[in-house]
């Protein structure tokens, strides 16, 4: 039998909690510099896409194109990234990020750009509500 899934520690202490797809928790990464949704299939001991079965791998594909539309509304953004790196921590989760040219890290990667900014606690609900409701409306 399969261990029961736990989020890993570091995507708890970095992320807010938007809610739950049939396979996915949906996470904002709390950094006001990046709009930036993590996907992370509720399932144990998967690090790889190539860990989940047929049906899954199907099932993430969906859930990564809604988490596209949710961020091209919630963001507008120039261009959204989708990857799935893994190198810092092994539990399978996808990023989705907007994007904009006067970003910050624009035209290179998001990751290990500058110092994380979290969000004001006001301003994080609010990304939190909107983000849930496109969610349940795309």
């Amino acid at each position: 039998m399969d261990a029961p899934f736990t989020l890993d520690p570091r995507l708890e202490a970095d992320t807010l909690h938007v809610g739950d797809l049939p396979l996915c928790s949906v996470l904002l990464m709390d950094d006001a510099r990046f709009p930036w949704l993590i996907l992370v299939p509720r399932r144990s001991s998967v690090s790889e896409v190539t860990d989940l079965d047929a049906a899954d791998a199907e099932a993430l594909m969906g859930e990564l194109r809604l988490a596209t539309r949710v961020m091209l509304e919630l963001s507008k953004p120039d261009k959204v990234n989708v990857a799935a790196l893994g190198n810092v921590v092994a539990q399978l989760h996808v990023h989705v990020v907007g994007r904009f040219r006067s970003d910050p890290a624009w035209p290179g990667p998001v990751w290990g750009h500058g110092t994380r900014s979290p969000y004001p606690a006001h301003a994080a609900a609010s990304l939190v509500e909107r983000a849930a409701t496109l969610f349940t409306q795309a």
